[in-house]
Parts: structure tokens; C-alpha cells; sequence
């Protein structure tokens, strides 16, 4: 377990959070371990109708822990990371998420397996895995053309370049870009609507629009694979070193 995801379950609605606010949140593998282990017992208990994703601090998430990433980089479907997403991938009720602040790689890619999205205006969102001579992760080389056209979508994953939430809600990423007072009340609202529905017709029409998740998940393992070819790769050394050093990275000798 980790205590860095704290999960709740009140009327029906179960909030999962990212709590490391003195990281903003960035992910290791035991907090991707224990989100994964919340999912799956969502999705078999009863009592939750609805999940909300959100983080606390001030932050959504800045993705992966770097340090924690290097030491144990995800290897395999088995990796934490990837069991996180499968759970993802394979919940069948709705999901909400509440991003304030940064929403950083998979902090941005795990928004396109939610069903609802609001945003507060200061949230930022970046997909910068070229940047880390990575490539994209969780589908989202397959979903975001989908979602937003493969211009737009060929712009935020080839330049890697942060945009704003008006500039997410123009995209049709986010549903609605709310005043960080009220986010996490109309957030609630949203939930406690869907929660109130019937939980079979909400689940069956989730599958219906969804009609991907075979085709999702060979994707991720595709991406999987190129991922892990990528991280022995000089480009993300270099990457990572510069991360760490506080310097812009030099990738003219590859």
C-alpha cells in the first residue's frame, strides 16, 4: 500500500487521490500499485457507482516520479504503471476527473480514459514524451487523434509543448473549465447525478461509447513495447541526466 493515494467511498461516489502534494504528486510505483488495487476493487464492490480522479495541493499529478522511474523503470505489462492503466481500461463504471494545477504525461494521457473531465483555469497540461526521448503512453497515440484530430493531436505530442485548460476545453479534452472554488463541488454534483442513475444502463452505455478496450489494450501493449525499447535508449539518458542536473538537454550528438 501506499499513502501517497488515499481513496474514500461516500454516496456511492469513490474519490481516488493523488496525495504527494510536496512532489506535486508525481507518481512512484507503489502509488501506481495501490491506484491499480482501488480500481479493481471498485469495479467488483457494490457500494461505488462513480470514481472521481483528482489530486490534492494544488496539483493533479507531474506524472512519474523520475528518480523512482530510473530506479525501477517499468519493464512489462506487469509493471505497476501498466497494471494502473489495464484497471483504467477495464473499469466499467464512470469516471470524473477534477484537475487543478499541473497535469503532466500521464497526469494528461489518463484523462482520455475518463468520462468527464473539469478543469479549474490555472490546470496546465503537458504531453512531453518526445521531449524525454519517449514516446506516448496509455493509448493516447491511438485516442487523442481520435478525440481532437491528428493535427492537433500530431502538435501536442510532437512539440510536447504545455497548453492551458481553455485551450484543453477547446480541444474537447475537457467537458468544462471551472473556477478552482467550485471545482471539486460541481465535480461532486456531476458524481452524485450519475450515482443516482441506474448503475446497469450507466455501466452498459459507458461499454457502448467505450467499444474500444480490446483495441485499447493491444495498443498500450504496442506502446509498451516501443516505450521499453526507448527507455535503454541515449536519447532518454541524456533526458534524465538533464533533468536532474537542472539543464536544458543537448540531443545534437544522437
Amino acid at each position: 500500500m501506499s499513502e501517497h493515494i488515499t481513496s474514500t467511498i461516500a454516496d456511492g461516489i469513490l474519490t481516488l487521490s493523488f496525495n504527494r502534494p510536496e512532489k506535486k504528486n508525481a507518481i512512484t510505483g507503489a502509488m501506481y500499485a495501490e491506484a491499480a488495487r482501488v480500481l479493481k476493487d471498485a469495479e467488483d464492490n457494490a457500494a461505488v457507482r462513480v470514481v472521481v480522479l483528482t489530486g490534492v495541493g494544488g496539483a493533479f499529478t507531474a506524472g512519474n516520479d523520475l528518480k523512482d522511474f530510473l530506479e525501477s523503470p517499468p519493464r512489462d505489462l506487469g509493471a505497476p504503471v501498466f497494471q494502473f492503466m489495464a484497471a483504467m481500461v477495464a473499469l466499467t463504471k464512470p469516471v470524473i476527473g477534477a484537475v487543478a494545477g499541473v497535469a503532466v504525461g500521464i497526469g494528461t494521457t489518463v484523462l482520455l480514459h475518463c468520462d468527464l473531465v473539469y478543469a479549474s483555469p490555472e490546470a496546465k497540461f503537458a504531453l512531453p514524451f518526445v521531449n524525454l526521448g519517449l514516446v506516448p503512453e496509455f493509448a493516447s497515440s491511438l485516442l487523442l487523434p481520435h478525440i481532437i484530430g491528428y493535427q492537433r493531436a500530431a502538435e501536442l505530442l510532437l512539440l510536447g509543448e504545455p497548453f492551458s485548460a481553455e485551450q484543453a476545453h477547446a480541444h474537447g479534452l475537457v467537458n468544462a473549465v471551472i473556477p478552482a472554488a467550485d471545482l471539486m463541488a460541481t465535480v461532486t454534483a456531476k458524481a452524485k447525478i450519475l450515482a443516482a442513475k441506474p448503475s446497469a444502463s450507466l455501466r452498459a452505455t459507458k461499454v457502448l461509447l467505450r467499444g474500444k478496450e480490446g483495441a485499447i489494450s493491444d495498443w498500450i501493449a504496442k506502446e509498451v513495447e516501443i516505450f521499453s525499447a526507448r527507455l535503454k535508449s541515449p536519447e532518454f539518458k541524456e533526458a534524465a541526466a538533464a533533468f536532474l542536473e537542472k539543464r536544458a538537454p543537448d540531443f545534437s550528438k544522437f
